[in-house]
């Protein structure tokens, strides 16, 4: 398997930087098992000196002394252990979610658009938490329960090869029962995964939806997709269990058992005169030792085939393709845009622009009409950058945007869309965002300029007032109006207009359509239109259909040749007329 592709060699990549602490811990963690391993020792020798007859108490206090500080001696390289782990592992994820941030600002946006928010939040939040029990435990406690029953049994075969081998005559067959519960895992742990995941999105949509499934009264039919989905994850979690249940109750019976043989063998040996009884005592206390950290060590499947899982979903991200951008700033001048041969379509799909050549001239309006579905947003934000062309050029001002520096490309264009979000700040932060540096008095004068200071000076603390998570202290109106008055802040000669009034009610739209004429002024201006009646005094409306251009000209020049236009001007005016 190549190291990319392989999860948890990644998951090393990826702790690297803090490869000398998990070593620590490593080292610590056996240290506390080893230190564990002393009152057996101690035990050991007790029960040999009582069979010796000894007599001094002094003798048996100094190995229960021995056998208290080896406890002790295990609980403090444990803790010692945990706490190293867990510190490397708190800076290892706060390495992971700060790669993972920075992925996102340079992958096309076009992946941000179309992966849902709750997916993403999944993966930096939740995944990436859910690693830290795991990896903090997994690296030193693993380790040092394998290399313990080595050490263990190395020990054994100095003292005595025979009862070294007595001691691991049930860890083949345990092996055995382990490889029948293991067979099919992975595939099975996925499995599993995939019917929580499903369970997980039903009960959101039960819960999200619960309005809309009393309204229309469809409470059994939702409660059934979701008692199904919570059934089938139980059903099938259940039959896992019962599939493996059976080699579990042998492994957890034949691996313990290690005295059933240890003691007939070691018996004999004795009775032969080839063992003694110091030895004997010795190897019977050590073999309790050999299998507790094995079970132990077991216990870790869960937890590494749960890793494998998220460190998938974590790289899946990490190994997006990104947009190739230089970093130096090229010289524009002008707004001028134009697409040459322009087609575009996502991986394996067929596609969604065919040889697409339209040229926008600077300070112009531009329309883009057409059926929903034709490619009209796909036109605007590939030119806004959002994804890379699949073949052909977008160029601005004469340059090819792949040619230009993201963040630059960025500067040159505000994007106002139906759906603007805004952060959980104040009005003044959030139209601030169009322009970092502005001064209060700058944003106070984009607010008048669009026609919205008034309204935020009437919210309960005008320019302070928080708008809640995606804005939702507002309404849909008032949360589009602040996003125009921050594309007003932001000033980019090219405005994209992506159906910005499509949800908004009548009376807002005066409102905003008013704000966006202060926006557009001596703009080159791309705008996507929903009522075909705002659009008629655009200098260029281009007809898109099926992801191609089968029309482009003024209102009146589309009117007499182009059949879709004149079809889409009949039904908006016959619409006009019943309203």
């Amino acid at each position: 398997m190549d190291k990319k592709d392989n999860p948890m060699s990644r998951l090393m990549e990826l702790a690297a930087p803090y490869k000398g602490e998990y070593v620590l811990s490593v080292i610590l963690a056996i240290l506390g098992v080893a230190a564990g391993l002393l009152p057996f020792f101690a035990v050991s020798k007790i029960v040999i000196l009582l069979m010796d007859g000894e007599t001094s108490v002094a003798v048996y206090m100094e190995w229960c002394l021995i056998a208290g500080i080896g406890f002790l001696g295990k609980v403090c390289f444990a803790n010692l252990s945990t706490l190293v782990s867990h510190t490397a592992t708190f800076a290892t994820l706060a390495e992971i979610r700060l790669k993972l941030a920075d992925k996102l600002t340079r992958v096309p946006m076009g992946y941000m658009i179309n992966t849902p928010s709750g997916e993403l939040k999944n993966v930096l939040v939740d995944r990436v938490e859910g690693m830290e029990t795991t990896l903090a435990h997994l690296v030193p406690e693993l380790t040092a329960n394998l290399c313990i029953p080595i050490c263990i049994l190395i020990y054994l075969l100095f003292l005595d090869w025979r009862m070294a081998l007595a001691a691991l005559i049930t860890l083949p067959i345990g092996m055995l029962c382990y490889k029948g519960m293991a067979n099919g895992y992975e595939e099975k742990f996925q499995g599993l995964i995939m019917r929580v995941r499903k369970m997980t999105s039903t009960v959101v949509e039960y819960i999200g939806g619960i309005e809309v499934i009393k309204a229309f009264n469809q409470s059994a039919n939702s409660y059934q997709k979701y008692s199904d989905a919570v059934e089938d994850n139980a059903s099938y979690a259940v039959n896992w269990m019962k599939s493996v249940q059976l080699y579990k109750s042998m492994l957890v019976t034949i691996w313990p058992s290690v005295l059933v043989c240890v003691l007939p063998i070691g018996c004999v040996l004795y009775r032969n005169g080839s063992l003694s009884v110091p030895a004997f005592v010795t190897c019977i206390v050590l073999s309790l030792g050999i299998i507790t950290p094995i079970l132990n060590a077991m216990n870790f499947t869960d937890s590494i085939s749960q890793m494998k899982s998220v460190v998938g979903e974590l790289c899946a991200v990490l190994d997006e393709k990104e947009l190739d951008r230089p970093e130096t700033p090229v010289s524009i001048h002008s707004s001028n845009i134009v697409l040459e041969n322009v087609s575009f379509s996502y991986e394996s799909e067929k596609p969604l622009l065919k040889n697409i050549n339209l040229s926008i001239p600077e300070n112009s309006i531009t329309a883009f009409v057409g059926p929903s579905g034709g490619g009209k947003s796909t036109i605007t934000k590939l030119i806004a950058g959002f994804w890379d062309v699949t073949n052909g050029t977008v160029k601005l001002d004469g340059i090819d945007i792949r040619k230009i520096p993201l963040s630059q490309l960025m500067d040159n264009i505000a994007y106002i869309s139906q759906d603007n979000y805004l952060f959980d700040e104040t009005v003044l932060e959030n139209i601030r965002m169009g322009k970092p540096s502005a001064t209060d008095e700058e944003v106070y004068q984009a607010a008048r300029d669009c026609g919205c200071y008034d309204f935020i000076l009437n919210l309960e603390n005008g320019f302070q007032t928080v708008v809640g998570g995606a804005g939702g202290h507002l309404s849909g109106g008032e949360r589009q109006r602040i996003a125009i008055a921050r594309a007003v802040l932001k000033n980019a000669p090219i405005v994209i207009l992506d159906e910005a009034t499509a949800y908004i009610d009548a009376e807002n739209e005066a409102l905003i359509q008013e704000a966006m004429a202060k926006v557009i002024a001596g703009k080159t201006v791309l705008m996507i239109a929903h009522r075909l009646s705002t659009i008629t005094d655009a200098d260029k409306i281009v007809v898109v259909k099926d992801g191609q251009i089968i029309g482009e000209g003024t209102h009146e020049n589309l009117l007499t040749s182009c059949m879709l236009y004149q079809e889409m001007w009949k039904a908006h005016m016959d619409t006009k007329d019943v309203a």
